[in-house]
């Protein structure tokens, strides 16, 4: 069985803290997964995550629908924590966040997704002709989500400051 990796970077301009806080609520996750997929959390509010939290998922693939679910695995608050694949379409998928600092207003956030796809050869040819290319889209996707809620969010506080003055 082949397995695959899938590293992505980016730099939030936020503390570490409030940027594992972003990324500390499950529910951001909807916010930034592209609306092709049709993603819903399922587990009912609130979730805690933390280590051994588990959350369960609907999504779309491919114009099929499936249920996954993920458990946090790992949890060490402001610098790492990864999830990985209890139940959905594929047959390894864990994945490790890790949160450095590298200004007391700059974060680097690294995602390494190691990742299996089920059906051998066919897995491996699905690999080669969409879903890797699919698995790009939906992280490059995330990157500008990330960066556009984190944005959104100090103009509010912004908005906020200015108001109470």
């Amino acid at each position: 069985m082949h397995t695959y990796i899938l590293e992505r970077e980016q730099i939030i301009h936020r503390p570490r803290a409030e940027t594992f806080a972003f990324f500390s609520d499950a529910f951001n996750l909807e916010r930034i997964t592209p609306p092709f997929l049709k993603f819903h959390i399922v587990t009912p509010r609130p979730i805690k995550l933390g280590e051994g939290a588990v959350i369960d998922y609907e999504l779309s693939l491919y114009g099929l629908r499936f249920r996954w679910r993920t458990l946090i695995e790992e949890w060490a608050p402001e610098e790492r924590f990864v999830d990985s694949q209890l139940t959905g379409p594929y047959s390894l998928w864990r994945h490790t966040h890790t949160f450095e600092a590298m200004a007391p207003d700059r974060t680097l956030v690294r995602d390494r997704v190691l990742y299996r796809l089920p059906f051998g050869l066919i897995g491996r040819l699905a690999h080669w002709l969409f879903v890797r290319r699919s698995l790009e889209e939906v992280f490059d996707y995330r990157a500008r989500m990330i960066a556009e809620s984190l944005a959104a969010e100090e103009e509010e506080a912004e908005h906020r400051a200015i108001a109470a003055d």
